[in-house]
C-alpha cells in the first residue's frame, strides 16, 4: 500500500510541474505589469493604465511593406539601391534591359511617320506639278486617240470598197480601241488629281495612322517599364535580385521592397472572446521581450470588419491556433522605434 501511495504522489507532483511549466511564460507575458483582481481569459488589470485585452502582434511599417516588382520580361542590367538605404518616390531601384525594346520603339515610330505623310499627301491634294502633268498626259491621250480614230475610220471605208486587207483594218481597229482606253484612264487620273480626297480614304488613313500611333505608344510604355521606380518615399527594406538576373512579372518575386518607416504600427490579432473590448480611437501600447518592462504607445486606428485565421503563432504548449481572431491595426505614437516584423504583446487599455 505504501509503495503504491508513493507512485500516486510522485505521478501528480509530475503532472503539476508540467501544467505550470506550460502555462508560466503565458502567466508571466500577462502579468508583466502589476496586476490587482484576478483576470479571466486575456482580460488583465494593471494600475495606470489598465489594460482590458491582451493580444499578440506585429510591428509593420504604416505604409505597409511594398513590394515592387516588374511589369515586363527581361534581365537585370543594375541594381541601383541597397538594404537600408533612404529613397525619395519615383527614385530609380532597378534598370532592366531594354535594347529590344528600343528597337521596337523606332519601328513603330517609323510606321507611324510614314501614314502620317500619307494622310498629309491625301488632305492637302495633288501638287501643282502633279496637276500639270495629268493635264498634259490627257492632252497627250486625247490627240492620240484621235488621230487613231480618224485613221480607223479612213482604213474602214477602204475596207468597205475592198481596197485594203482585212488584216490592215483589223489592225487600225486594234490601234484604235487602245488609244480609246489610254485617253479614258488619263481622263479618270486626271479627275483624281484634281478632285479632293474622298471621305472614306481620309477615314481609312486616320485609323491607319492611329493604328500606328497606338503601336509606337505601346512600345514607349513597355521601355518605360524597363526603369523600375520606388512608388513611395521611404526605406529600402530588402533587395531580391541581382544583375544578370531574369525577371517576369510575378507577384511572389519581387525586385525590391520598400516601406515608409516615418510613422510605425502594429497589426493585433484579438480573440473573438474579447473583440467587444477593442473599438477605434482605444489607446493601447506593446512591450517586447528584448525592451523589457518598456512600453510603446499608440492609438487603434482600424478594426477589421471580419474575423480571420490566426497567422501569429507563438509556439506555445497551450496555444490555441485554430481559434478565430480580429485583426486590429494600433498607430503607435511619433518618434518610436521598433524592428520591422518584431512580434510583441499589445495591450487595449480599459475604457
Amino acid at each position: 500500500m505504501k509503495s503504491r501511495r508513493t507512485l500516486v504522489l510522485q505521478f501528480a507532483a509530475t503532472a503539476l510541474t508540467l501544467f505550470v511549466g506550460a502555462r508560466l511564460p503565458a502567466m508571466l507575458r500577462v502579468t508583466a505589469e502589476p496586476v490587482g483582481a484576478a483576470p479571466r481569459g486575456n482580460v488583465v488589470a494593471s494600475r495606470s493604465p489598465v489594460a482590458a485585452v491582451a493580444a499578440a502582434g506585429r510591428v509593420e511599417p504604416r505604409s505597409e511593406e511594398i513590394r515592387v516588382g516588374a511589369e515586363i520580361t527581361a534581365k537585370v542590367r543594375s541594381l541601383l539601391v541597397d538594404e537600408g538605404q533612404p529613397v525619395d518616390q519615383s527614385a530609380t531601384l532597378v534598370v532592366l534591359e531594354n535594347a529590344e525594346y528600343r528597337a521596337r520603339v523606332a519601328s513603330a515610330k517609323a510606321a507611324a511617320g510614314e501614314k502620317q505623310a500619307a494622310l498629309d499627301r491625301l488632305l492637302a491634294g495633288a501638287r501643282d506639278e502633279e496637276r500639270l502633268e495629268a493635264a498634259a498626259a490627257t492632252d497627250e491621250a486625247r490627240t492620240v486617240f484621235e488621230n487613231k480614230k480618224a485613221d480607223w475610220m479612213r482604213r474602214r471605208s477602204l475596207f468597205d470598197d475592198h481596197v485594203i486587207a482585212r488584216e490592215e483594218y483589223d489592225r487600225s481597229e486594234h490601234e484604235f480601241r487602245a488609244a480609246e482606253a489610254r485617253y479614258r484612264a488619263a481622263v479618270q487620273r486626271q479627275a483624281l488629281v484634281m478632285n479632293p480626297a474622298r471621305r472614306e480614304d481620309v477615314a481609312r488613313a486616320r485609323a491607319e495612322l492611329e493604328h500606328a500611333l497606338s503601336a509606337a505608344a505601346e512600345a514607349e510604355s513597355a521601355i518605360a517599364k524597363t526603369v523600375v521606380r520606388s512608388p513611395i518615399a521611404g526605406i529600402v527594406l530588402r533587395t531580391h535580385v541581382r544583375a544578370g538576373e531574369t525577371v517576369a512579372p510575378d507577384p511572389s518575386q519581387p525586385l525590391v521592397t520598400v516601406a515608409n518607416l516615418s510613422r510605425l504600427r502594429v497589426r493585433a490579432e484579438v480573440d473573438e472572446a474579447d473583440i467587444g473590448r477593442v473599438h477605434l480611437g482605444q489607446r493601447a501600447w506593446v512591450t517586447a521581450t528584448a525592451y523589457g518592462d518598456r512600453r510603446f504607445y499608440g492609438t487603434v486606428v482600424r478594426v477589421a470588419p471580419i474575423l480571420g485565421r490566426k497567422k501569429l503563432v507563438r509556439d506555445e504548449p497551450t496555444e490555441r491556433i485554430d481559434t478565430k481572431v480580429l485583426e486590429t491595426l494600433v498607430e503607435l505614437d511619433p518618434n518610436q522605434s521598433l524592428p520591422i516584423g518584431l512580434r510583441v504583446d499589445t495591450f487595449f487599455q480599459d475604457r
